[in-house]
């Protein structure tokens, strides 16, 4: 698959083959959705908690006579119908991560970006990086995406980020910034657009492959 390369300043760079067994199938919404759901379980605390009865700290004394009051019969006060008792089945801590077999979780990855690329909103730049003096302006890059159609867009770069993009791209709210080695399928799925530099398609092509 032949696509163009821009530059930053939406000016033309050349062309790029990608190969079509990583940017080109058939979309499968189904373990995307998949993926995606294993992404979001790992990121759960699982810190949640509430006390049974047994951890409800009060007096087990008998709250008052079993008979002749006209009442139900009770004993201790940590019972759940009482306020202040325990809860039953309530949270306990606990993962909520689950296995995922790693064929999956890349085929999911080379779905999202087909996906992308089959929508025209995959963009290939020749690379990530701002210069000069309005090197970190976010006002600048701003008017950058702009002309390129990326204001809602993930930009993934290579190894190491350019300091001066990250900063400048800091500020946007709809723009997030990942190095090669950090592409997931959630944040692709987020954007509307997925920019890729070059170094990071040829490693993404050689991972995936």
């Amino acid at each position: 698959m032949k696509v163009k390369v821009t530059t930053l300043d939406n000016k033309a760079a050349g062309d790029i083959t990608l190969a079509d067994e990583v940017f080109a199938l058939p979309p499968r919404e189904d373990i995307v959705a998949r993926v995606v759901k294993w992404q979001l379980a790992k990121r759960r605390a699982g810190t949640h908690k509430v006390k049974s009865r047994s951890e409800i700290a009060c007096t087990t004394a008998k709250m008052f006579r079993q008979k002749g009051t006209g009442r139900a019969r009770h004993g201790a006060a940590s019972v759940v119908q009482f306020r202040g008792g325990g809860v039953v089945h309530g949270p306990v801590v606990r993962n909520h991560s689950h296995a995922l077999p790693k064929k999956l979780r890349a085929l999911g990855l080379r779905s999202a970006m087909s996906s992308k690329a089959a929508d025209g909103k995959l963009i290939i730049v020749d690379k990530l990086s701002t210069s000069g003096k309005d090197a970190v302006k976010t006002a600048k890059l701003r008017a950058k995406l702009a002309k390129l159609g990326a204001e809602n867009a993930l930009f993934v770069g290579g190894v190491e980020l350019d300091e001066g993009f990250v900063k400048a791209a800091n500020n946007l709210p709809f723009v997030d910034v990942l190095p090669q080695q950090g592409i997931n399928v959630y944040d692709i799925l987020r954007r509307d657009v997925l920019v890729l530099s070059k170094d990071a398609a040829a490693h993404l092509e050689e991972r995936l492959k």
